[in-house]
């Protein structure tokens, strides 16, 4: 139970094993010379050794002589062949009359003085080797002790705190073992005395058997009056809240359920008697009235009084009246007060006095056996007739009987009666409520995990996606570069600025290639997506998987469009492409004019265009511009808040083609323009 406690809990523990001195040398000559039960060792020297076998071997010697006697002719004249001790000599039990047979001293007879026990003249010298050998052996022994009590009389200081520490420790651990044993637990402590007992269990009834209570007081009464017949369990639920209340003001877990409380109570007083005993007569009163008289005196608003039976013992009216007095003179004294009763007068009590409650044991009707269960509010009623004709007594008997009772008690006991059977009702529906909280409280538990493990694959899926996406990207970008380059190289090696058809259409299958096919979810709303893509040659598109527009040139298959983007002209599947609306005419001093390679200028002017389409510009640009065959050209960007500069530059950063760029002179726009040198 301790790794569950909080480490400020525990500090102090650590701390005295911190003071346990440790004694090595002294610890192994102890455990050499002595064994747990408190025994010496025969190696504890080896003198003692030396005389323990002495004594071992004249044992058997004289067990072998003493052989011949039981065993041999001899053995008719025993008593019985056996070998015992009588003052620590060896002997054997000889019939009275055949005394002559044996010599030897006799050192004891039998209680008829029909047998003798008797030391064979044999024997004697073995056996008194025997006793010198045992007198070493104690003299030998007790030379050892002195000899190990030198020896940690030094470390007696040191012993000393150790044994405390330990024994400390020790009863930690009895009272953690008890409370785990019997499924205890931590109740709080109120400082205003409330106490509430959560389904509490006497601690010395079989838990197998034991019926667990709900006990309050202090809170919205201070006293309980327990009303019914013997048998019921009333003082066994005395005696639980007082036990328990007893326990947790010793430090002791108690066997209740999580949430309870008790309090701290100077005094609590309790008189309780055997609730079997049917010998109430004045003694037993007087000895109640002694008891209930002494703590009278001393009970105070921070005291518990446990009272069993209150005001029996004499004549029930007028024990009736002597207990409802008692009551009110525990009560003037503000002491929380639990009584105990079999007087119908006292039924009326709880109702009648301020911070009182009724209370009784139920009482099951069908079996005619007590439940055992505390029914808070309710009081006890006799059910004497009931039983009585359950049992089989005549019928006629039972309703003298109910004649002869008053009618206020038959409504009292009406009354009792309906309202125990309500109540059982209403605790049958608050165990089916409950049960059915717990049910839904573990259907929330399951789909909230469910849930969280859905939106952890969710997120983990969208970005396992997201670095395929990438990688796509990536791998098609590297491509597109090598295209690029390769068409470069041929314009170069031609020493013309265009490129042979052929040589174009080369390059735009080579394109193709890299184009994205995604399969389609075959689910209703993506064949619906699907069937409204209506594209007719003209539209402006956008190409999806590369993020730029184009326009439709024609229809090359069911599912596949001739694309124009900027100077290249690409086969898309209609399913990477999205109908956009026509770009309205922007006025930029500089664009490519042409896919013509002889009409891509070396400049490229941005100056007033949007961050977006200049970007999408440089990208046409200097892909136009390394089909042309440039070296280097410079893009004219401008100052202004430096943003578009800045994404020129990360661009230029990750274009493969560019072998370097930087700004331009300051006579030629400085960092207003920045000049790029292909490779």
């Amino acid at each position: 139970m301790l790794e569950d406690a909080p480490e400020n809990d525990i500090r102090h523990l650590v701390d005295e094993v911190a003071e346990l001195v440790t004694l090595p040398d002294v610890t192994k000559r102890l455990a050499t010379a002595i064994e747990g039960d408190g025994h010496i060792t025969d190696e504890a020297s080896p003198e003692l050794s030396r005389i323990r076998s002495n004594i071992r071997r004249t044992e058997t010697e004289i067990r072998n002589q003493m052989g011949h006697y039981t065993r041999g002719h001899d053995a008719k004249y025993l008593s019985d062949p056996i070998i015992t001790i009588r003052n620590d000599r060896y002997v054997i039990p000889v019939k009275a009359e055949n005394r002559s047979r044996f010599g030897g001293i006799v050192h004891d007879q039998s209680a008829s003085g029909q047998t003798l026990f008797i030391e064979p003249q044999a024997v004697m010298a073995m056996n008194d080797r025997l006793r010198q050998n045992q007198v070493a052996e104690k003299q030998e022994e007790q030379r050892i002790l002195e000899a190990l009590s030198n020896l940690i009389a030094p470390y007696q200081d040191e012993i000393i705190n150790n044994a405390a520490i330990l024994g400390h420790f020790d009863f930690i651990n009895a009272k953690a073992r008890y409370a785990h044993d019997m499924k205890a637990t931590e109740p709080a402590v109120s400082p205003k005395n409330e106490v509430y007992l959560r389904q509490a269990r006497h601690p010395l009834i079989d838990p197998r058997k034991v019926v667990a209570n709900d006990i309050s007081l202090g809170t919205d009464y201070q006293a309980m009056v327990i009303t019914g017949p013997n048998t019921g369990g009333k003082t066994i639920t005395l005696k639980t809240l007082g036990l328990l209340q007893l326990m947790a003001q010793s430090g002791l877990f108690i066997p209740v359920e999580a949430g309870s409380r008790v309090g701290v109570y100077n005094e609590i007083f309790a008189d309780i008697g055997d609730e079997q005993s049917i010998e109430q007569n004045l003694s037993t009163f007087s000895s109640h009235m002694e008891n209930i008289e002494s703590f009278l005196a001393q009970i105070d608003a921070h005291s518990l009084v446990l009272v069993d039976e209150l005001g029996a013992g004499t004549d029930p009216q007028e024990g009736a009246a002597l207990a409802i007095a008692i009551l009110d003179a525990i009560g003037a004294k503000g002491t929380q007060v639990v009584a105990t009763t079999h007087y119908p007068e006292l039924k009326a009590y709880g109702f009648n006095r301020p911070d009182t409650i009724n209370a009784s044991m139920e009482f099951d009707e069908e079996t005619l056996k007590p439940t055992y269960r505390l029914l808070v509010g309710i009081p006890g009623r006799s059910n004497a007739l009931d039983i009585a004709q359950r049992l089989g007594i005549p019928q006629a008997i039972v309703d003298q009987a109910r004649s002869l009772t008053d009618t206020d008690s038959q409504d009292l006991n009406a009354m009792i009666a309906d309202l125990v059977t309500k109540r059982k009702q209403v605790e049958d529906e608050q165990l089916h409520l409950k049960t059915q909280v717990a049910d839904s409280e573990k259907l929330h538990r399951q789909l909230k995990s469910e849930f969280n493990a859905y939106q952890q694959r969710k997120d983990q899926l969208i970005e396992d996606a997201k670095v395929q996406a990438n990688t796509i990207v990536e791998q098609s970008k590297t491509k597109a570069d090598a295209i690029i380059s390769d068409l470069r190289k041929k314009q170069l090696a031609s020493g013309t600025a265009t490129v042979k058809e052929n040589e174009l259409i080369d390059a735009k299958g080579a394109l193709n290639a890299l184009e994205q096919k995604p399969k389609l979810k075959k689910n209703r709303v993506l064949r619906r997506a699907k069937a409204q893509h209506d594209f007719h040659e003209g539209d402006d598109v956008l190409v999806k998987s590369y993020g730029q527009r184009g326009v439709l040139m024609r229809q090359m298959g069911k599912h596949e469009w001739e694309v124009q983007l900027g100077i290249l002209k690409m086969k898309i599947s209609d399913v990477d492409l999205e109908r956009v609306k026509p770009e309205e005419p922007k006025r930029a001093r500089a664009t490519v004019q042409s896919a013509h390679a002889s009409h891509v200028s070396p400049n490229l002017d941005l100056r007033g265009v949007r961050y977006e389409d200049a970007m999408t510009q440089v990208d046409r640009y200097i892909d136009a511009a390394l089909l042309a065959g440039y070296p280097s050209v410079t893009i004219v960007h401008g100052k202004g808040t430096g943003a578009l500069r800045e994404g020129i530059t990360n661009y230029l950063k990750s274009n493969r083609q560019v072998k370097s760029f930087h700004f331009a002179a300051p006579n030629h726009g400085g960092n207003g323009a920045t000049e790029v040198q292909f490779k």
